[in-house]
């Protein structure tokens, strides 16, 4: 069976995240990208699926940017076999980044849609349960582990109370978290391989999606720096502090 993987480029977790001087957003310039961590492990979980003998071929997939592509060889370089990259401008929300995957869904027939349960740029958590919506399939959002039993999933999945065990019917779209795996590192035979496999690129139109914005960003603001911590030498203290500084206690 087919399995697709999305992967979002994404400013790296080891940067400092700072907002433009307008408040328009982020900047983005002359920073370290990468792919969101949650779509790495999405990446490595197909290919385990790939090399038991599950899967037959494992699609990468992004929406965004030109740059994106370099997103795409890395998941090319992890062991994806070929990749699809929807090329855009417009900045894009997950509703349409949703509708986008369903119409490559639609367009390549996988049976398997392992996707990261959420990017770590907007924290969205709404793609995957989209994109199921969209398809009508089963969907196990938050996996810890997966098993193939025939044409059935049998997916772990992460709680507030622990594990939680689901049983999907395939096709079956599944999110990603922290615990489902350990992604391998990129090797540099790898990264050359990788810049022969197959790129397609494609536009929205050309899928029939529309993926004008629906949402607005009126400002964006950094969070307000904290105040700096106090010790005190016992409880008493701590407690008339409270009462007559924090003014929290009566």
């Amino acid at each position: 069976m087919k399995v697709l993987v999305p992967v979002k480029r994404v400013v790296d977790y080891n940067v400092k995240v700072r907002v433009k001087s307008d408040g328009t957003g982020v900047e983005t310039a002359n920073v370290k990208m990468s792919m969101n961590p949650f779509d790495e492990i999405s990446i490595e979980e197909a290919i385990r699926l790939r090399e038991a003998g599950i899967a037959t071929e494992v699609i990468a997939v992004s929406c965004g940017v030109a740059a994106c592509q370099e997103t795409l060889r890395t998941a090319l370089a992890i062991g994806a076999d070929r990749a699809i990259l929807v090329e855009t401008d417009v900045e894009l929300q997950p509703l349409a980044v949703a509708k986008l995957l369903k119409a490559v869904v639609d367009k390549e027939g996988p049976k398997l849609a392992i996707v990261g349960k959420q990017a770590i740029d907007d924290d969205c958590n709404q793609t995957g349960q989209m994109l199921a919506a969209l398809l009508g399939w089963p969907q196990g959002t938050f996996a810890n582990k997966i098993t193939v039993e025939g044409e059935k999933l049998r997916v772990a999945r992460e709680v507030d109370g622990g594990l939680e065990t689901v049983i999907l019917n395939l096709p079956a779209v599944i999110t990603s978290d922290l615990r489902l795996n350990e992604p391998r590192y990129v090797t540099l035979p790898n990264i050359m391989k990788a810049k022969k496999k197959p790129l397609e690129i494609i536009k929205p139109d050309a899928l029939g999606v529309d993926v004008t914005p629906r949402l607005v960003t009126l400002k964006v603001v950094e969070p307000p720096k904290r105040k700096g911590g106090l010790k005190v030498p016992d409880v008493q203290t701590l407690v008339m502090k409270l009462r007559t500084e924090a003014k929290v206690i009566e």
